[in-house]
């Protein structure tokens, strides 16, 4: 009888799950995300998302229409999955207190400003898309930032550390300091260093929400 050094699985201990396939979507979105950040917006193609996602271009158009609705979707996704990740989530439980939404903010921020595409976007010398994505439209993931801001103040005005107000609008005022704040870092980063940069938007956040 051969013998083996492998332990036997203990009948609790549940078989490892494989990690769940990416779709189609996903694979389309890494695609343009990898073509901005290395070839550039104005470089980025539909046909040549479709072949590094491995997928036609009809399985793209079935999708979005054009390159800067992907673009906006990716821009969706990225935003989303960097809110999700600093937990920038509020609503139930004890009201979180003023610093400690601002500290989400500013972290989302940071993320935010040194995201590969969304540098790549800002760096870009396509206006027409900087203008469209970051300054003039208010799109899906603009929104959805939003709405994570607008809880967590709702949140600091029931704990009493933020100031009366209509939520929204503080919430409105709050992504258009940090969002400028991202969009202007490079024009000011020898003057506020990483520590500075991150003290003086905390700064601006707490005097305008304090009571």
């Amino acid at each position: 009888m051969s013998s083996s050094n492998a332990e036997p699985r203990s009948a609790a201990q549940p078989p490892e799950a494989a990690p769940a396939p990416r779709s189609t979507d996903d694979a389309i979105l890494d695609a343009a995300a990898d073509l901005i950040v290395h070839l550039g917006v104005r470089r980025t193609q539909l046909a040549e998302i479709a072949r590094r996602a491995g997928v036609s271009r009809p399985t793209v158009y079935r999708r979005w229409p054009d390159v800067r609705s992907v673009i906006g979707a990716l821009l969706t996704r990225e935003i989303r999955a960097t809110r999700e990740g600093v937990a920038l989530e509020f609503g139930g439980g004890t009201p979180i207190d003023r610093e400690a939404f601002v500290d989400g903010v500013v972290e989302v921020a940071v993320r935010l400003r040194d995201h590969p595409v969304l540098g790549a976007l800002l760096r870009s010398s396509d206006s027409d898309l900087l203008l469209e994505y970051v300054v003039e439209r208010l799109g899906t993931s603009q929104r959805g930032l939003l709405e994570a801001l607008r809880a967590g103040i709702e949140q600091g005005q029931a704990h009493g550390s933020i100031r009366a107000g209509e939520p929204v609008e503080l919430a409105a005022m709050v992504l258009l300091i940090a969002q400028s704040t991202v969009q202007s870092h490079r024009m000011v980063a020898s003057l506020l260093p990483e520590a500075a940069w991150r003290r003086e938007l905390a700064t601006a956040l707490n005097g305008y929400l304090a009571p």
